[in-house]
């Protein structure tokens, strides 16, 4: 299979076979069925990371897509950059400390990185099948502030092809005031193959969405969700959330790190919530 495919996507980078819609689809569904075969055999935790990291690559997201301006095509790199540092970040198992497990079995943890900082792990384990979960965290992303209290709203501001969003976020005050309200300007891509789904994401630039009165512009990336059916139990899913943030301002780290786990905690547990009431509209 894989000889095949070489020559598919050989034969479409010549000049004269670009326009070929038919070659380029050959191409996508060899690349496609390739994918599938690797990801069905059940793969342990690095080998699937490895293999979403070596595969995510911007040929297969982008054999149909119409020809990307050369901004489009940075926030495109911008999220792939994304979602290649956040798997390699996972990848090391490594040096993990806890910082919460609650009752259920949600836990927690950190490690602090030479050159990103902190960064937390949720593992969490949700009773519903992978599409739902992927359906309300990427097709209803817009709606994530009608159910998550931490966030006050998500708007998407540009759609690049299939795979790659621009948004921003606005997010809610902690209680207290402890820490104040921060927006956050962010490219986001999602790939899916085969029984793996991984949404990544990172803070950019967005000249029609300058610093907004009353919010602190915060940062955020390389984060990413990791989604994957249960072993055995496929209408259950396993949730790895990697979160990675700069709230700026002035905070004690003390406050920033327990405001973040806590945010993780709070966050499946309104997915839950939000996943067991009735279906959205």
């Amino acid at each position: 299979m894989l000889p095949a495919t070489s020559k598919l996507c050989a034969a479409i980078s010549y000049r004269h076979l670009r326009n070929m819609t038919g070659l380029r689809r050959q191409a996508a569904v060899a690349i496609s069925q390739e994918l599938s075969r690797l990801a069905s055999r059940s793969p342990g935790p690095s080998t699937w990371i490895h293999q979403v990291r070596r595969r995510s690559s911007l040929l297969s997201s982008r054999l149909e897509e119409k020809p990307f301006s050369e901004m489009e095509m940075s926030y495109v790199k911008q999220g792939e950059e994304a979602l290649q540092k956040s798997l390699r970040i996972l990848e090391d198992q490594n040096d993990w400390k806890t910082e919460t497990v609650a009752g259920n079995g949600d836990k927690v943890l950190s490690k602090v990185l030479p050159d990103v900082g902190k960064v937390f792990r949720l593992e969490v384990v949700v009773d519903q099948p992978l599409d739902t979960v992927y359906g309300e965290l990427v097709d209803n992303m817009e709606q994530m502030g009608d159910w998550n209290p931490n966030v006050k709203e998500v708007r998407i501001l540009e759609k690049i092809g299939k795979d790659t969003v621009i948004t921003h976020e606005k997010a809610a005050a902690t209680p207290g005031n402890i820490v104040g309200p921060r927006d956050f300007v962010s490219v986001r891509c999602s790939r899916r193959r085969g029984s793996t789904c991984v949404l990544a994401g990172m803070s950019t630039t967005y000249g029609a969405m300058p610093e907004q009165e009353g919010f602190i512009r915060a940062e955020n990336g390389p984060t990413c969700m990791v989604l994957r059916p249960l072993p055995g139990s496929p209408s259950r899913t396993r949730l790895t959330w990697l979160l990675s943030i700069d709230l700026k301002g002035w905070l004690p780290k003390t406050i920033i790190n327990q405001v973040l786990s806590q945010t993780q905690v709070d966050f499946a547990k309104h997915l839950r919530q939000r996943l067991a009431g009735p279906v959205p509209v």
